[in-house]
């Protein structure tokens, strides 16, 4: 397709997602004894519960308790639990959100894997709840993308954002990069420059677009626009940086 961003990169993805039980299985043999013992207080609260309008307070008491003994995952899917309970848009995004946060520290493809799924849920949920948010869209594309390996599945989304709002610059922004990821320099320069037209101080937008053009190999092109980056950040650390990285291609 030819307008799908990134699509060299899309097919099925090689792990299976790591099962819950033993993520939490994993997540509780980290805990020290204390911390244990909190947790299976808070759980065996859950199990004599009946009513399921009370759970998702005690849920989140219990993703805290994970998320202050440094268990991540686990605290993520408790989080995500008391958020399907309460079906609140804000809730379902908070955890999505703490999915994706999670996926490039996963330690592993099944465990990324695991989380992208887990975020995908939440933000589709929220989505019923509010089809228009497209901040709530473009965290489910960044979930299929870096998570599951479906890069189509995120460019449609983020190819439907652009479609209804030609001037919304995160949509734009991502699927520039994209392309440079698949090698499609001229769809990089014409969504990059989209941007500019619209933040002409965009150092973002400036810096992809003079990689674009340093990936169709104009070389003087490219060398201008990260100079024109330079002076807009106007830091010297970053400065230092980019003579670098320009030295390396010259």
């Amino acid at each position: 397709m030819a307008s799908a961003e990134g699509g060299a990169h899309d097919g099925p993805h090689a792990a299976k997602a790591a099962s819950v039980d033993s993520i939490l299985a994993a997540s509780r043999a980290k805990l020290p004894q204390h911390a244990a013992e909190e947790v299976a207080a808070i759980e065996n609260e859950i199990k004599a519960m009946h009513d399921s309008s009370r759970m998702a307070s005690v849920f989140t008491r219990l993703a805290k308790t994970w998320q202050q003994h440094k268990q991540m995952p686990a605290a993520a899917y408790y989080f995500a639990k008391a958020a399907k309970l309460e079906n609140s848009e804000k809730s379902l995004n908070f955890a999505g959100q703490f999915f994706l946060d999670l996926i490039h520290d996963a330690g592993s493809q099944e465990i990324a894997t695991w989380e992208a799924q887990e975020a995908i849920d939440c933000f589709k949920r929220a989505l019923v709840i509010n089809p228009d948010n497209d901040t709530t869209k473009m965290a489910l594309a960044a979930s299929y993308i870096e998570g599951t390996g479906e890069t189509m599945q995120g460019v449609q989304l983020l190819l439907g954002i652009t479609r209804e709002k030609p001037d919304n610059v995160p949509a734009t922004l991502m699927l520039g990069r994209l392309a440079i990821q698949s090698g499609q320099f001229d769809k990089a320069i014409q969504r990059f420059e989209t941007v500019l037209k619209i933040e002409p101080k965009n150092t973002e937008a400036m810096y992809f677009l003079a990689e674009a053009y340093k990936g169709k190999g104009n070389k003087e092109k490219a060398i201008e626009l990260f100079e024109q980056t330079k002076k807009i950040v106007n830091n010297p650390d970053f400065s230092r940086d980019i003579d670098q990285y320009i030295n390396s291609f010259k």
